[in-house]
């Protein structure tokens, strides 16, 4: 009983692990969004050319160009050219 228990609890920590939204910076600058979860705001500066995971339960973000989204946390997200585009 107790293995089927812990092996339900990893098996639900990977699926909210897999299923957050990612976003890489392709640009030579630093782009920064806001992030809003569960009702805080949190800047994420994305140095050039780096990609994070973020947002696993679904969240609103405001992009570099002052646009806001809201994401389900299944995203991939790409910014190029100081704009945000879901891939």
């Amino acid at each position: 009983m107790w293995k089927s228990f812990v092996v339900a609890i990893a098996v639900l920590a990977l699926e909210r692990s897999a299923s957050a939204a990612s976003v890489v910076n392709k640009d030579t600058k630093i782009r920064t969004m806001i992030v809003t979860e569960g009702g805080g705001k949190t800047k994420l500066a994305l140095h050039a050319g780096e990609a994070v995971e973020f947002c696993p339960n679904g969240c609103f973000v405001t992009w570099p160009s002052g646009d806001l989204e809201a994401l389900t946390g299944s995203e991939t997200i790409e910014i190029s050219g100081g704009i945000a585009r879901i891939k």
